[in-house]
Formats: C-alpha cells, sequence, structure tokens
C-alpha cells in the first residue's frame, strides 16, 4: 500500500496548463487575446510583476474588477442583456400603457434600459391558493408571454387599437370625392 502513495503535504507539484506549439504561435502573433501570454517588458525573471506607476497599476485593477453596482447595492453584479430580458425590461416600462385602471408614478425621460437589475420568481404564500396564485398554465417564460395570453389585457389592447383606427379612418367616401373646378382642370391637364 506504501509504495505508491504520497504522504499527504509532502508532494507539491504546480498544476500548469500544458500550452501546444500551435498554441504559443499564435500567442506571439496576437498577445492581446492571450490572458497567459505576457511581454518579456512586463516579465521580471520570468515572473509578472505589477508595474510602479500608479496610472498603470489602477487601470490594470480597473480591468480586473467586475461591473457592479456597488457596496451600497450589495455589489450587484450587471447581468448580460439577452433579447428577453430587454423585451421584458421595455415593457416594464411601458407598464402604464398595459393596464387602464392602474396608474404609476411618471418614469424618467431616459430611454435607456436599466444597467443594473435582477430578476426573480415571486413565491405565492399558501393562503393565496385559489384566490391570487396563477395556474401552471398561465404561468409563461416571460413577461411578454404572460401579457400575450392574458385575456384580459388582449380584450383591452383590441378595443383601443379599434379607437384608433376609428378616428383615422376617414368618415366616408366623400373625402375622397373632389369636387368643383379643380377635378375639371386635372382632367384637362391629364388629356394634355
Amino acid at each position: 500500500m506504501a509504495e505508491s502513495k504520497a504522504v499527504i503535504g509532502l508532494k507539491w507539484e504546480p498544476n500548469l496548463p500544458t500550452l501546444p506549439i500551435q498554441t504559443k504561435i499564435k500567442f506571439q502573433n496576437d498577445p492581446q487575446s492571450a490572458s497567459l501570454w505576457k511581454s518579456n517588458q512586463q516579465l521580471i525573471d520570468g515572473l509578472f510583476v505589477p508595474p510602479n506607476d500608479p496610472s498603470k497599476l489602477n487601470r490594470l485593477i480597473r480591468k480586473q474588477v467586475n461591473d457592479t453596482a456597488g457596496s451600497a447595492w450589495f455589489d450587484m453584479p450587471a447581468p448580460t442583456l439577452t433579447p428577453e430580458l430587454k423585451k421584458d425590461l421595455q415593457l416594464l416600462k411601458l407598464r402604464g400603457a398595459i393596464d387602464p385602471k392602474r396608474h404609476y408614478k411618471k418614469d424618467s425621460k431616459s430611454k435607456a434600459l436599466p444597467k443594473y437589475f435582477q430578476v426573480g420568481t415571486v413565491v405565492e404564500s399558501v393562503t393565496d391558493f385559489y384566490s391570487g396564485r396563477m395556474t401552471k398554465k398561465e404561468r409563461k417564460l416571460t413577461l411578454a408571454d404572460e401579457l400575450l395570453s392574458d385575456p384580459t389585457v388582449w380584450q383591452y389592447r383590441k378595443r383601443k387599437v379599434r379607437e384608433i383606427e376609428e378616428q383615422n379612418r376617414p368618415a366616408g367616401n366623400e373625402k375622397w370625392k373632389i369636387k368643383g373646378r379643380q377635378t375639371f382642370k386635372r382632367a384637362k391637364q391629364r388629356r394634355h
């Protein structure tokens, strides 16, 4: 048993990635793409030493720091914007147009989407089992899908579209008929 096993803590080998020859050539051609590759000017005795210049050191630290909202917001990270998240954020900005009975505070005039936010799931309490919960069939993956499948929102949207179309539609055939001398002049111009 003791032939091949080493005693814990007495043997240590660094766990370095093995780089094939082709990737070394690639790193030399494009040094920015490789995080392991450093120029000879940055290496001292083969080791990377941070620069003494404070501005260069701050720039290096800023590159390594993750993008967060700050310690006041418990270092909330900035999530990556997927198309689904982007649609949901735009819907939240336009939430005043979704429900006619509910009124919200005026949103800021900036049309930019927020940089720092979190998405969660609402967990209903046990007491709302029959009254306030959504069934599995009503639950969708995104907010946009939920609003499109909601029948009350669908009826309100349909009614509003109908009202806008009625406002923009001409009163009848009379608006299209041009009466008077203008028609004779146009007819005469068309003939010649």
